[in-house]
Order: C-alpha cells, then structure tokens, then sequence
C-alpha cells in the first residue's frame, strides 16, 4: 500500500462538508428522508475509490465497513426501543403526565435553565444522555411547547444538561473510555476534567438565564394559557401522579448499571401497564368500540411500531401529543449505516490516518497540542460518525505524544471528552446528532446553535492549555 498525501486523504471530507451544505439549501429538514443517506454512501464510494488506486483491496476496505457498523449495531438497537419507549408512555398518559406536572411549576423565565439543570441531574445519575433526552427531554420538549418556547432553544438546553451529566458521570461509557484509552484512572479523569467542564455549565446557564429573562416569549407567556393547557391533558388522560414511578424507576435502573437495553425494555412494559390501568377510556375514544383485550392489543402494538395521533382540540397538544414508534427511527436507522460505511471506509482505505498523522505534526506547545488534539476528536466525529471511536482512535493516538511532552495522562483524556464526547451531538450525520434530533423532533441543524455548552467546552479545555492553568505534569 502506498503512502496517501495529505491533500488526497483530506479530499472526501471537503466533498462530504460542501455536498451536505448544498444538500440542506435544497432539502432543508427534510435531508434526513434519504439525501443526507445518500450523500454518505457517495463519499464513502470516492473513499474506497482513493484507497483501491493507492494499494487497498476491496476485502479490506469492505471488512472495515463491516466492523464499523457492527461497532453501531448496540445504537442502532436502543434507537429502535426509544421509539417504542415513546409510543408506550404517550398512550400509557406518562410523556402528558409529565407535561401536566411540569406546567405547574416551570415559568418561561426559568425554563430554559431549569431544563439544563433537570437534565444534566438525569444524566449524572444514569450515565447516559441518550436515555435521558429520550425521557425527560421528551417531557421538556413537550413543556416547552406549551410554553410557547422555540422548540431548538428548548432542545440545546436539554443537551446541554444532558451532556454535561454524560461527561462527569462515573456511569458513563464515555467517561470510562476516555481515561482508559489515555492510560489514567477513572475518578483522577473526572476530578480532573470538572476544573474546565463546571465553569463551562454555569456559562450555559447563565446564557440561558439570560435568554429566558429578556426574550419576549417569555414577556408575553400568560398563566391562563398553561390552564387551558392543563385542562385539555385532564380531559383526554386520566392523569395521576403515580405514572411518573416508570420513568423513574427507568431512571434508577440507568443508575444501577443495567443495560440500556433491558432497562428500555422494562421502561416500555411499564408504558404497557400504565395503558391498561389508567387510559381504558382513552383506547375506547380512539377505537370507536367497548374496551376488550383485543383492541388493547391492537392500539398498543401501534404505538410502539408505528404513527399513534391522540386527538385533542388544541393547536399545541394536537402537534405534541404524537408518536411515530419504532418506524418513526428507521430515517435515523438508514443515516447511521451509511455514516458507518463512510467511517469504515475512510479508515480501512489509509485515508483517516493520513489525516492524522499530518494533524499530529502541528503540535509544537502545550496549547498547539492541545489544541490539535481537540481539532483531531471532531475530525473524528465528522468522519467515523461516532463518539467512541473518536475518543478511542484521538486517545489512542495522542498518548505517546503527551508522554513524550511529560504531561499527565489526565491531560489528554479530559481533552478528548471535551472535545470529542460533547461535538457529536453537533453533528447531523454522527450517530449522536441523528438520534437526538429524531428523538426531540428538532433538526439538529436548528437546535446545534443552541448547544452553547457543546461548543464551549472544547474552547475551554485549549483555553485552560493556552494560559497553562491546571495543566499537570508528570512527575
């Protein structure tokens, strides 16, 4: 195999960043139905292309295509069981017993912040930002509606909690990946990593503070609104407070270290029993016909596979209180594999590499190097479309180079989380950015200016290295 040059290597990348950029001047949100898809499939071909012309067999570029999208297939499985956890506690009355409780005590004033708050407590319990956007998130999506909130300024609050929790929690995959690859311990990772992740959370926070106290939507947010809201959820579920004990107990499951995907599992049973318990009345509305197991049956396989609409005469309700199941992700599903094969075939041909190994050279400081390495974690993120594999090939990568500098690994582990973990969500092809955006119903294009703590924790970890505070040596 002969040596890719820099600019060869680096080539798919441009052509993927400038066909998604005229792909979404055409499509918009709609790119996510199969043109995004398509765009993937197109540069992985001009990958595998490049690497055939420099030496690579097609065996080798298709087993590396094949083990990239293995590495998603865990993912891909618990995307499809959000969708039925969704349509479960849609019917099941829990996502509206959520909303109804989160009127009577959120303020359009507040929200924003409580909702980064709330979310990133979820997450630093549970360990997982995807459980907690597809749960809470969900609920605060649907609050936020209510209130009148633009739906991306509610969605970048969500994540930013959420992956503030994701980053700092002991129970993360993320946060244990990181120190292990960068040749650490996993609590000196996270004390270490608190000295850059807090100050950049309570900048969030206090942005969002911001927003919520002199944007007019929330000047012009009235209590009545929030009643007749209120009313409406009242009169359509039987709401009780006793629905919130499944996404709670789905939470302490998290916390326990259960398996994502049990613990869904689990989350969507209870959706089941809370629909046969408390909305009997709901099924016969939405049936036309006398409750029988039979009709239960039937309306509860919709929605944990397909479209369930509750009908209510609202505006707001009538465009929240929707599920698309299981098959509202197959979109997601499709952009995932593609993202993969790209991945795999820019790693299997040489390419990624070849990219790396020239970003590698520019590191000549302390600030250069740190900075080198965070550029090098969304390098990673745009083109294996995964958070793992950035934060495992950037620490894999750079472990020597901050060795041989007499820099303490703790160093480039909280580089890469700051980097790697939290730019994923930015991205609308990466696994994070895809589910996410489906999950909350917003195009990631549109929340991703909103995700203020996203793109400000990899500023501040160069930053921290530039002005060389809290950067440990070896001793």
């Amino acid at each position: 195999m002969k040596t890719v040059p820099f600019w060869v290597a680096i080539s798919p990348v441009i052509f993927l960043i400038g066909i998604l950029a005229f792909n979404l001047s055409i499509f918009g949100d709609e790119g996510l139905n199969g043109s995004n898809q398509i765009v993937l499939l197109l540069t992985a071909s001009l990958a595998s292309a490049i690497g055939l012309l420099y030496g690579v067999r097609w065996k080798v570029i298709q087993e590396g295509i094949l083990q990239n999208i293995m590495a998603a297939m865990p993912a891909i499985i618990i995307l499809l069981l959000i969708g039925s956890l969704s349509g479960a506690w849609m019917l099941g009355g829990i996502v509206p017993a959520m909303i109804y409780y989160g009127l009577q005590i959120l303020h359009p004033f507040i929200f924003l912040p409580a909702c980064a708050i709330i979310s990133a407590v979820v997450s630093l319990s549970t360990g997982s930002s995807w459980s907690t956007v597809a749960t809470v998130g969900v609920a605060l999506i649907g609050i936020g509606k209510a209130l009148q909130m633009p739906d991306p300024l509610t969605a970048g609050a969500i994540i930013s909690g959420a992956y503030f929790g994701d980053k700092l929690s002991p129970l993360s995959d993320t946060t244990n990946l990181a120190p292990a690859v960068a040749g650490t311990e996993l609590f000196k990772h996270v004390q270490y990593m608190m000295l850059t992740t807090i100050p950049t959370f309570a900048i969030t926070l206090l942005i969002f503070t911001a927003i919520g106290l002199y944007c007019s939507f929330a000047t012009s947010y009235t209590f009545s609104h929030a009643d007749s809201l209120t009313y409406v959820l009242e009169n359509t579920f039987t709401i009780h407070w006793s629905l919130l004990i499944v996404p709670l107990g789905t939470f302490y499951l998290v916390a326990r270290r259960i398996p994502a995907i049990p613990a869904m599992f689990i989350g969507i049973l209870g959706g089941v029993i809370c629909t046969f318990t408390f909305q009997s009345e709901l099924i016969m509305k939405l049936s036309h016909q006398t409750f029988s197991l039979r009709i239960f049956y039937e309306y509860v396989l919709k929605a944990l596979y397909g479209k369930i609409q509750i009908p209510v005469h609202h505006p707001i309700l009538s465009e929240l209180l929707v599920s698309r199941g299981m098959a509202g992700m197959l979109n997601t599903v499709w952009l995932i594999i593609s993202a993969m094969i790209f991945g795999g075939a820019m790693e299997a041909s040489g390419l990624l590499p070849a990219i790396v190994s020239r970003l590698s050279r520019l590191a000549n400081s302390d600030g250069s190097l740190v900075l080198t390495t965070s550029l090098t974690a969304i390098l990673m993120n745009l083109t294996t479309a995964d958070q793992y594999l950035s934060v495992a090939i950037t620490g894999r990568m750079f472990k020597n180079v901050y060795l041989l500098r007499n820099l303490a690994p703790e160093n480039l582990s909280r580089t890469v989380e700051d980097s790697g973990t939290v730019t994923s969500v930015l991205i609308p092809w990466n696994t994070c950015g895809a589910t996410q955006s489906t999950v909350l119903g917003v195009s990631t294009w549109s929340y991703a200016p909103y995700c203020f703590f996203c793109y400000l924790s990899p500023f501040m970890t160069v930053l921290f290295a530039y002005l060389q505070i809290k950067i440990k040596r070896l001793e």
